[in-house]
């Protein structure tokens, strides 16, 4: 699990040679490509961190379309909060994109780790601020950005995916049509822009 032990000892101050003293508090479960871990009108139950592979969430319209929230890589952490939280059935799906290694942490996941290690509260706080933060720049960016402002924001903040998803997973995401996403793509090839790998 060497994410995770990563994940525990430089982003939440575990002491490294306590990491393990965290498999207490989840359970390691490999997800095949397309299957789900959560769909519409479920409980969620868990907080999904992705130790190898590639998770999305997402949902779907009255017309059938599927709108993309968040996708989800190596190291990631992906959940439906209000659902976790105020028991409330899901309006959203979460399901692998590719073949993934997941833990299911525990609701109270974070709240044992703060009564094991109190140094971890201030960067546990810190994590929860810095999601709410990504939440709304996300509504402003797709409220009153570009295209091509926000397919560039989307390089910044996932920049290994342009070659593990297929466009119109990215244009879900975006909020644009694949086709507007291949004008965009069109034009940034030429301006000279190749996107770093």
């Amino acid at each position: 699990m060497k994410n995770i032990n990563v994940y525990l000892a430089k982003v939440l101050n575990v002491p490294i040679e306590k990491v393990n003293m965290c498999s207490l508090h989840y359970e390691v479960k490999k997800i095949p490509k397309n299957q789900f871990l959560l769909q519409y009108g479920e409980i969620c139950r868990h907080i999904f961190f992705v130790e190898k592979g590639l998770l999305k969430m997402y949902s779907i319209d009255k017309n059938g379309k599927e709108h993309i929230i968040q996708f989800a890589p190596e190291s990631w952490l992906i959940s439906d909060r209000s659902s976790l939280y105020f028991n409330e059935k899901s309006i959203y799906y979460i399901e692998a994109v590719e073949d993934t290694e997941v833990l299911f942490l525990h609701p109270d996941f974070f709240n044992k780790l703060v009564e094991q290690f109190p140094n971890s509260i201030e960067r546990s706080d810190f994590l929860l601020q810095k999601h709410i933060r990504s939440l709304q720049n996300r509504i402003n960016s797709l409220l009153g950005e570009t295209a091509e402002e926000r397919y560039m924001k989307f390089i910044k903040m996932y920049p290994d995916l342009l070659l593990r998803v297929p466009q119109w997973m990215i244009a879900s995401y975006l909020g644009i049509t694949p086709e507007s996403l291949s004008r965009v793509r069109k034009e940034l090839a030429r301006k000279n822009f190749v996107p770093d790998r």
